[in-house]
């Protein structure tokens, strides 16, 4: 296997998951990485994710296969031309950014086309920073390519092949119809989900009674407010024309559900829930598709001490690894009150037999 160099100008959650990822499947690559937080850099060189860093772009990235820019994505704009002077003929520079029109016009701009393939790796978590990057966050993730219209086929279908390696399923988008796409799948949910927490914030009780009653519904759709607020300010301000018109649109349905509550539309009511639970059921029901399937299931546990330990311990010995593990504390729209997450359907259907096995409640969702 030949032996690249790859380089990396920010180590986040998702420049650290394609960094660990690389590592994973290419361990004789040379990576090497710039990334304003000192500690960041040293732990990636700690855990040997990375070869080297460097606390400027410099001369360290020169001879690169890739360059990743994995910065907020106003700053991977600014970024290009502290790189141009880096980048060979062969090498691919590409970015990770979530919105594609402000960094392709820049590219244009600097005319550097012929190395530039957008990416836009649709995963990530409400969790941010490289200590949470994980090499499966890409496994099975669709991965959007937005060539530059003077990038060669060779490039892209070159770029193509390396994401597949690295186990994630990459499309390819014209750059423009990327982000109003991304606007309304992945921008607007954000949104909402901090408008609502916001708006619950500002009604809650003295005794803060929604927020401590908040259950599953609630916590599903509001999870992605965790993200990070730097982000998802740059992601608004450089995509802003598309957000606005699709929360313009939004907007205008939101009215018309209340409408139809203030009228007692039963008909109207009855028809917005059932075409949004048909086409929400019509999605993709697997890790591959828009909307990951989690591997769950929930069982009933006495509340005693080292109840959680027990069962954790029945699965580690059979070798079943666990995503996640919890208490509900509120059963709104669960069956049990612990909640075990899996990385595969697999390892769910096996921990739910081996937990039957040992006169658990088990249901499985």
């Amino acid at each position: 296997m030949e032996s690249k160099k790859i380089g990396f100008i920010g180590l986040g959650l998702i420049g650290g998951s394609i960094a660990r990822a690389i590592r994973q499947y290419y361990p004789d690559y040379t990576i090497v990485a710039f990334d304003k937080n000192r500690e960041t850099l040293a732990l990636a060189v700690q855990e040997g994710i990375i070869n080297s860093s460097t606390s400027s772009i410099d001369d360290t990235f020169l001879h690169c296969s890739y360059i990743f820019l994995c910065a907020p994505v106003a700053y991977n704009t600014a970024y290009l031309k502290q790189v141009q002077g880096y980048i060979s003929d062969s090498c691919i520079l590409t970015d990770v950014g979530s919105v594609k029109t402000s960094i392709h016009k820049e590219v244009i701009a600097l005319d550097m086309e012929t190395n530039f393939i957008g990416g836009h790796p649709m995963t990530g978590s409400e969790k941010i920073g490289f200590p949470n990057s994980k090499a499966m966050l890409l496994e099975n993730a669709y991965y959007v390519l937005t060539p530059s219209a003077k990038v060669s086929a060779e490039k892209v279908e070159t770029y193509k092949a390396f994401i597949e390696s690295l186990k994630a399923l990459p499309i390819v988008l014209d750059y423009n119809q990327h982000d109003y796409v991304t606007g309304a799948i992945s921008h607007l949910p954000h949104i909402i989900a901090s408008s609502l927490v916001n708006f619950v914030k500002d009604s809650d009780t003295q005794d803060a009674l929604m927020k401590n009653l908040a259950a599953g519904g609630f916590k599903d759709i509001t999870r992605i407010a965790s993200s990070s607020p730097v982000m998802w300010q740059q992601i608004c301000l450089v995509n802003r024309e598309n957000i606005s018109q699709i929360l313009g649109n939004y907007i205008e349905l939101l009215e018309d559900a209340k409408l139809s509550i203030d009228n007692s539309d039963e008909d109207r009511l009855f028809s917005m829930f059932e075409s949004s639970r048909d086409y929400r059921n019509s999605m993709p029901n697997s890790s591959a598709g828009p909307i990951k399937k989690a591997f769950v299931v929930y069982c009933d546990i006495v509340d005693e001490t080292g109840g959680i330990a027990t069962i954790a311990t029945i699965l580690a010995s059979n070798n079943l690894s666990l995503k996640n593990i919890g208490i509900l504390h509120n059963r709104e729209f669960e069956e049990g009150v612990l909640r075990i997450e899996f990385y595969n359907g697999d390892s769910s259907k096996k921990a739910a037999d081996l937990l039957r096995k040992y006169r658990y409640i088990v249901y499985e969702r």
